[in-house]
This record gives structure tokens, C-alpha cells and sequence, in this order.
């Protein structure tokens, strides 16, 4: 039994049985710096999945401030520090001026909660309308509002599902210059069913990277509709950018940027730290009011002075280094390497995403679009790994094989990931 083998035994004999790992052989991952990581005999291995270190792995200016700052004090919110307070100036100086107002939790589950929360004792309503196929969370709440974790017999009464804005997949695709009206008919008719059960409308939980299902470009002009439309109907906007948001999809900070959307709510959660768990709700003031007049928000360790100087350093290297136009960069050579493997390999059936952010939706069949099965899903990922290279799996069939590495990703790491996956679906 290797080391590996005996670690895994030990794992699957005390953790719950719903964690899992990734790839056919589970990697015993030790050590990472930038872009890449070690496992425990040696091997490097590429990350072109993990946006969670959105600066790179260990980067020394925010393992710095950790230290310091873990060495000097760690407490919480009810006591003032100048740490948390600067943070929450500079990410409210990146949001449009209504957004006003900072609340600090630990991760992006607890940070879209406190919004579902804001919106609905603002609105005094209780319908949630969010995309099928989406994940916000593991909370209850979050849970519930995350279509893509259970069954749809299963859905509350007050969610109301739209469908995705897939113009690949979904009903209406690429050339349909009708596409956008029709993706929005489509959600009136969902709104007004939500309407027919008796329930108002509270938010729509808008992810404007569709990470679940994708990652997916919307039509133009379905995204500012869709949001007027559920304005006229009383409803906040909440954009969870714990994906789309920090740069991710290279032309703008924020993912919603994109689609020239004004929030009431904006979420975030993994990119903040870099690998710290550090997360946050930025609203309108008058939408966090009506929280606080009737409820005390407090998270122990949300807000507390060693994630704020981390959240902190991350800003700064994303800043001096320029990584907002590294991700546009850097995106658009990935793009061009992309769309030149779909010609060379049938099995790419799109090229989905922008920035360093991308899916290749695979099909075994080209002209019928029929998925990957999961099955062979799993079997590229692990045959992609075993050339030295990590990526992840997303899609609502499990058919997309995601690549979203870390922010400092540049073109040699680009040609390196494109040659590992030629060679990968060469075999396959």
C-alpha cells in the first residue's frame, strides 16, 4: 500500500462520506507557489482550476501579512481596528455608489445568506429567483436556492427557476438574434407562475458567470431586461460574484460589469483571501437597515483583523501587478489556443467563457450535441492530470471541463495546458 493509499483509508474512515476527490488516482497535494503545485512524491503539477488562490498559491506578500498581522492581534468587530475599516473603503470605492454598506462574514455561503436575508426583510417578500443548474451555498437558505444540489421535486414553493442563457445547450443558441427576448419571455412566464403560487418576488440571485452551467456569455441586452423586468416587479438585484467577481472575466472587477447591471447586493467570497476564508455582502444602506432594524447581525470571526489584512494584501497584488489586464491579456490568447484545439479535436463541442475563465462543452457526437458522460468526464480530468496538468469538471449534464486558474496564469502556462489537453484527447 502506498502513502497515498493509506492516507486515503485513513480519510474515507473519519470524514463524512460526502467529501470526495478529485481525478481516477487522488493527488496527495504538499506544497504550492503561483501557479503550480507538488504533490507528495515530487511531481508539479499546473493549476488551471482553483480560483480560490486568486493571486497564486502562497503568494509571499499575502502570506506576509497573515503573519504579521496573526502575530499582533486577532479578534472580532465589536472592538474598532483600522484593518477592516480600510477594507471596506476600498471595495465599496470598486462598486457602483448606491452600494454603500459592508457586512464581513467567512465564506460565500454565509455572505449570499445574509444577503437573501437583506432582500427579502427589505422587500417584505419571500421569492427567490435564480437560474437552474446554479450553486449559492451550503447554508439552508443558500441550499434551497441552489438548484444544481437537488432534486427539482424537491424545490420550495417560494424559488422560482429560470433557464440559462446557454447558446450552446440551452433552448435558443448562437445565430438566434431573437435569443435574448426569448430567454426573457421565458423568465416572465417563470415569474408569473412564482406570482400564481401566492408568492411576491424578493431578489433575483444572479451569477454572472452561470459557473454551474457553464461558465456562459448571455445574449445581449437578456441580462439588463431580465433585471428591469424584475425591478418592475418589486424584486433587489443580488449579483453573487464569488466566481464572476475579482477580475475573473478579465475586462472588468466585477463579473455583472459586464452586462452594465446596477445591484442593490453584491456577494463575494473565495477570491478575497486567496486561500483565506474571508468573504462579504456590500448593499445599498436602506437594504442593510431593514435588516438591522429588526435583527443584530454578528460574525465572530467575519471581518476580523488578520482577514482584513489579508483581503487587504490581496488587493494590493492585484493592483501592482496588474492583473485586471493580465486576465484580459492572457484571456484573450487562451480564447485563440482554445478555439484552435476545437478544430483539431471534434470532441469540443464550445468554447464557453472569457477572461480565465473557460468551459469546453464535450460532446461525443458534434452534430447532435450529445455530453460526455460523466463517466468520461472523469476519464479526461484524470488522463489531463496525468500530463502534468489540473482542471475541474462543471455543466449541468457534467460535461464542461472547466479552466479557471489563478489570476497570474500567463501564455507559457496557457500553451502548456492547451498541449496537455491535445494530448489527452488524443489518447482518449
Amino acid at each position: 500500500m502506498t502513502g497515498a493509499d493509506d492516507l486515503m483509508c485513513r480519510r474515507n474512515a473519519v470524514l463524512a462520506p460526502s467529501y470526495y476527490h478529485s481525478f481516477a488516482a487522488p493527488l496527495h497535494i504538499v506544497r504550492g507557489a503561483g501557479v503550480w503545485m507538488w504533490d507528495a512524491s515530487g511531481k508539479r503539477y499546473l493549476d488551471c482550476y482553483n480560483n480560490v488562490p486568486s493571486v497564486g498559491h502562497c503568494h509571499p506578500r499575502v502570506t506576509a501579512a497573515l503573519t504579521a498581522q496573526a502575530e499582533t492581534l486577532n479578534t472580532h468587530t465589536r472592538y474598532l481596528h483600522d484593518g477592516i475599516v480600510t477594507l471596506a473603503e476600498r471595495m465599496l470605492a470598486k462598486l457602483p455608489t448606491a452600494v454603500d454598506t459592508a457586512a464581513f462574514t467567512c465564506t460565500g455561503s454565509e455572505a449570499n445568506d445574509l444577503a437573501l436575508q437583506m432582500a427579502r426583510r427589505f422587500t417584505g417578500a419571500e421569492g427567490v429567483a435564480v437560474f437552474d443548474h446554479a450553486y449559492h451555498g451550503n447554508s439552508a437558505l443558500t441550499l434551497a436556492a441552489s438548484p444544481s444540489e437537488y432534486p427539482a421535486s424537491e424545490r420550495p414553493d417560494w424559488l422560482c427557476v429560470l433557464e440559462p442563457p446557454n447558446l450552446f445547450r440551452g433552448p435558443y443558441r448562437a445565430g438566434d438574434s431573437k435569443a435574448a427576448e426569448k430567454y426573457l419571455a421565458q423568465a416572465v412566464q417563470a415569474l408569473d407562475a412564482l406570482e400564481s403560487r401566492g408568492h411576491r418576488l424578493a431578489c433575483l440571485l444572479l451569477d454572472a458567470s452561470w459557473d454551474a452551467n457553464g461558465p456562459l456569455i448571455a445574449p445581449p441586452g437578456y441580462v439588463s431586461a431580465l433585471c428591469d423586468e424584475m425591478r418592475r416587479r418589486g424584486g433587489l438585484i443580488i449579483c453573487d460574484e464569488v466566481q464572476a467577481g475579482y477580475c475573473r472575466l478579465g475586462a472588468h472587477w466585477w463579473g455583472f460589469q459586464d452586462y452594465t447591471v446596477t445591484p442593490d447586493i453584491v456577494t463575494c467570497g473565495k477570491p478575497m483571501g486567496a486561500g483565506h476564508p474571508v468573504a462579504a455582502t456590500f448593499a445599498r444602506r436602506d437594504v442593510a437597515q431593514a435588516l438591522a432594524d429588526t435583527s443584530v447581525y454578528f460574525n465572530t470571526f467575519g471581518g476580523n483583523p488578520v482577514s482584513a489584512a489579508v483581503a487587504n494584501a490581496v488587493i494590493d497584488v492585484i493592483e501592482d501587478e496588474g492583473l485586471l489586464g493580465n486576465a484580459g491579456r492572457v484571456g484573450a490568447y487562451f480564447r485563440t489556443a482554445l478555439a484552435a484545439l476545437q478544430e483539431r479535436h471534434p470532441m469540443i463541442g464550445a468554447v464557453q467563457g472569457a477572461g480565465l475563465f473557460y468551459g469546453l462543452d464535450m460532446v461525443s457526437d458534434r452534430k447532435t450535441r450529445a455530453p460526455f458522460s460523466r463517466d468520461d468526464m472523469a476519464r479526461l480530468g484524470s488522463m489531463i492530470a496525468e500530463e502534468g496538468v489540473l482542471t475541474g469538471i462543471s455543466g449541468a449534464m457534467g460535461q464542461t471541463l472547466k479552466l479557471r486558474p489563478p489570476l497570474v496564469f500567463g501564455q507559457e502556462h496557457v500553451d502548456i495546458t492547451v498541449a496537455a489537453i491535445d494530448r489527452a484527447l488524443t489518447r482518449l
